[in-house]
Formats: structure tokens, C-alpha cells, sequence
């Protein structure tokens, strides 16, 4: 039996992969930041040491909206590289034999041709709202290209479109766009209020269920992929006006949507090009749809305890 090692288990990303990982009857390791701080060098050699995992997915990082991004940009800077650089390092030198890396498709540049595929990496300047985050996992992407090209090993990058889906963040300082708008129009419909959107609403989304990415994830281990960084996405994009409208229906919300123009609507549009890993055997399954009334079925079920990201200086 493999024993692989998600950091970041219990995240949104990190519990659908140990959902589904669990079913595929691998040893799983995870750990809180309580008992392993994966900032620090020596604490993660240490974990390596003593655990010995043969497969380490790193979902491990700190995350947020473009509000969270604008505010913190030296903790999405520096934390998230020191996150990545430990647990790519210490993956190495403890001889694992796969690395997943899980990236963003913010690392590409603001306006790269659209759909955005892999090659389209470093060949022009990032979404400014994002670029602390963006730089940090250009780096992770690149230690993992280097360890690949220089060792040979099995390290890969996987840059995964927007997600969304259970164990979602939804405070509305540092989540991201579709939880936030759940949120309020959850709020809304109960206070009968009004919902307040950022931007005009014309940028176009691609969105994916945790559940695919989780998929993906299990498709790059047990599959031998011979390149080092793959898009996944679902190939399908939406505004955030008719993505609004959507949720508005689901969650049967009947009051007025103001568009406030003076905030920024961030990447005009971020459609990924995944035919590299769709020509390899993996798509996505779950249409947005139902993935949205999946979502917020999990929000009511999980109302006085869903996750509420909070950020310090």
C-alpha cells in the first residue's frame, strides 16, 4: 500500500482528495499546521525523516480573494514560498518517488491568449490584483521543472482553473468569487436586503468542483505523464453577471443585484486550455449547475461551522 502524504488535507481541495484517495485504498497521512509547521525547514525534514511518505500532493497554501491578495501581499508572497520550497526540497532529499504540486491559473499572464494554455507561462505580466500569489507558484512550478530536468524524477505541477464545492471558504473578506456571491445571496435572502457585487460583471470564469480536481490529481499518480506542468479545467466559461444569476436562482433569491463598477473585476478573462491532460484519458464531469446546488446544499447542511478564512498581518 502507498503512503501518501496531503498537506493541506483538510482544506476544500485537500478533503475531496483524501475522500477520494481514502476510497482508492491508499496509507494517508495528514497533518495539522498545529502539529507540523510546514514554514519551517527543519520541522518538515523532520516529518519526511520519520514518515517516509512515497507520494506527497502539496495543497498546502495560504489562498484568498483579490480583496486578501490587495491587503497581504507579503504573506502570499513569502509564506506560500516558504510552504513549497520545504516541501518540494525535503520531498528530494527524503527520495519521494511522486510530487504533486498544485498551482493556479493566475500564474499565467493577465492577458495571454485565450484559452491559456501551458506554454503561455511567463510571457507577459500578471493580474496585478493577484501577482504576490502568481510569483509564488511560478516558483513552486519551476523547482519542480528543475528537480524533473536535473534528477529525473516524478514531479509535477497541476494548475487547476477556479474551484469551488464543499469545505469552501466563505468569509467575505477572503473568499473567492462563487462562495462569496453564495454568501451573500444566502445573507441577503434572509435579511431581505440587497446583494452588493464587486466590478461590472462582464469577466469571463471558468469554474471546477473540487471533486474533478481531486480526480485529476489521482489520474497524474497512477498515470505515468511525461511533461511536467498540466492545465485542468473544465473548457467551459461564464460571466460573473450570468454566474450570479445562476446562484440567484438556486438559492431562490428574489431582491435586487446591484454591480458596483468601481471595483475592479480583476482578469478580463481566464479560460484554460486542457487539452494536454484531456488527450491523456482525464475530463471533467460535474457541469456547474449542479455543482453550484451541490455547494450550497453542503453551506445549509454545514451552516454554524463552515470555514471562515481570516487573515493577519
Amino acid at each position: 500500500m502507498q503512503k501518501v502524504f496531503i498537506a493541506g488535507h483538510r482544506g476544500m481541495v485537500g478533503s475531496a482528495v483524501w475522500r477520494l484517495f481514502e476510497k482508492n485504498n491508499f496509507e494517508l497521512i495528514g497533518k495539522t499546521s498545529t502539529e507540523l509547521d510546514l514554514r519551517n525547514q527543519n520541522d518538515v525534514n523532520d516529518f519526511y525523516n520519520e514518515y517516509k511518505p512515497d507520494i506527497v500532493i502539496d495543497l498546502a497554501a495560504r489562498v484568498g480573494g483579490i480583496l486578501a491578495n490587495n491587503n497581504y501581499p507579503y504573506q502570499f508572497l513569502m509564506e506560500n514560498m516558504q510552504i513549497q520550497n520545504n516541501l518540494i526540497d525535503g520531498a528530494h532529499k527524503f527520495s519521494v518517488k511522486k510530487f504533486i504540486f498544485l498551482g493556479s491559473s493566475c500564474i499565467y499572464p493577465k492577458f495571454a491568449q485565450q484559452p491559456i494554455d501551458e506554454s503561455s507561462l511567463l510571457t507577459g505580466s500578471l493580474e496585478p490584483t493577484n501577482e504576490w500569489y502568481a510569483i509564488a507558484k511560478i516558483a513552486g512550478v519551476k523547482s519542480c521543472e528543475a528537480i524533473r530536468k536535473q534528477y529525473g524524477k516524478y514531479f509535477i505541477s497541476l494548475m487547476p482553473t477556479n474551484l469551488y464545492g464543499p469545505n469552501d471558504n466563505f468569509d467575505l473578506e477572503t473568499s473567492h468569487v462563487l462562495p462569496a456571491i453564495i454568501r451573500k445571496f444566502h445573507d441577503a435572502k434572509n435579511n431581505n436586503a440587497y446583494v452588493n457585487l464587486w466590478g461590472t460583471g462582464y469577466a469571463l470564469r471558468e469554474f471546477l468542483h473540487v471533486d474533478d480536481l481531486a480526480k485529476a490529481i489521482l489520474f497524474s499518480i497512477q498515470n505515468e505523464l511525461n511533461e511536467t506542468l498540466y492545465n485542468v479545467g473544465s473548457n467551459k466559461e461564464i460571466s460573473i453577471k450570468n454566474l450570479a444569476e445562476l446562484i440567484k436562482e438556486t438559492i431562490t433569491f428574489e431582491g435586487k443585484i446591484n454591480w458596483d463598477s468601481t471595483k475592479p473585476d480583476g482578469t478580463p478573462r481566464k479560460l484554460m486550455n486542457t487539452d494536454k491532460l484531456n488527450n491523456l484519458g482525464w475530463h471533467s464531469e460535474i457541469d456547474l449547475n449542479e455543482g453550484i446546488k451541490r455547494t450550497y446544499n453542503w453551506f445549509l447542511e454545514n451552516i454554524n461551522n463552515f470555514k471562515q478564512v481570516k487573515l493577519q498581518a
